[in-house]
This record gives structure tokens, sequence and C-alpha cells, in this order.
């Protein structure tokens, strides 16, 4: 196995989820297409990314409805690594993206944990260089 090629995330609107990973976090789209059926396959990846994406799955049917913002039971369900902490958080912050903590310094490197638009809780990481 060479990488981890998508990883799915439940939202309640293509569009609007667009925006916020496109605008907020300054994710590239990768793709968009139509599936038919109110379906599309919505790839985002951070600026520069060349293996994981984010997919981005509308939500159907009451379980899965149920499950937004809450795919990881509260705890950090994604880690976005950072080469430079300072200038990312500044970035996201100034758009508007929800922090639950300030940042804090750790053995392992800078990290904030803050907020999708649906609630699910992110890292953002800038590991310590070795």
């Amino acid at each position: 196995m060479a990488h981890l090629g998508a990883v799915t995330l439940l939202v309640a609107d293509y569009d609007e989820a667009i925006r916020f990973y496109r605008d907020a976090l300054g994710f590239d789209l990768v793709e968009d297409t139509d599936l038919g059926g109110g379906k599309r396959w919505v790839l985002m990846a951070p600026q520069g990314a060349k293996e994981t994406r984010l997919l981005l799955a509308k939500a159907s049917g009451d379980a899965q409805m149920a499950r937004i913002g809450d795919q990881a039971g509260r705890r950090v369900l994604l880690f976005l690594h950072t080469d430079d902490f300072a200038r990312d958080h500044a970035r996201m912050t100034a758009a508007g993206v929800r922090f639950r903590e300030a940042p804090r310094h750790e053995a392992y490197g800078t990290v904030a944990v803050f907020e999708d638009l649906h609630g699910n809780a992110w890292d953002l990481l800038e590991l310590k260089k070795p």
C-alpha cells in the first residue's frame, strides 16, 4: 500500500462545505463531479498536497445526518499539518475559523484545536523539526 487516498467527511451541503474548506482553510477544490441523483464526488485538499484528499459527502438519511459534526465522538477527527503555525493560525482566525483553545507548545510541536463548519474537531499542528 502506498498511501491513504481520501477520507470521507459528512457535510450538510456541498457548496457550503466547499466554501468553508476553500475560503476559511485555504484548501483547493481538486474535483467536483456530478454523480446524478443529487450526489457529487467532491475532493478537497490543502494547497500543494499530493496524496490524501478530503471527500465531502452530503449526508443522506437520519443516521448520517445525526453524525454530521460529531464523526469522532467529540475527539479530534483530523490533523492539519502546517510549516508555519503562526501564519496559518492568523489567516484562519481572520477567516472566522473557531479555535477551541489558544495555541499551545507541546513536546511534539505547536498545536491548537479548531472546528470545521459543522463542529468536527481538528488539530492545526506544526511539528517540531528533528
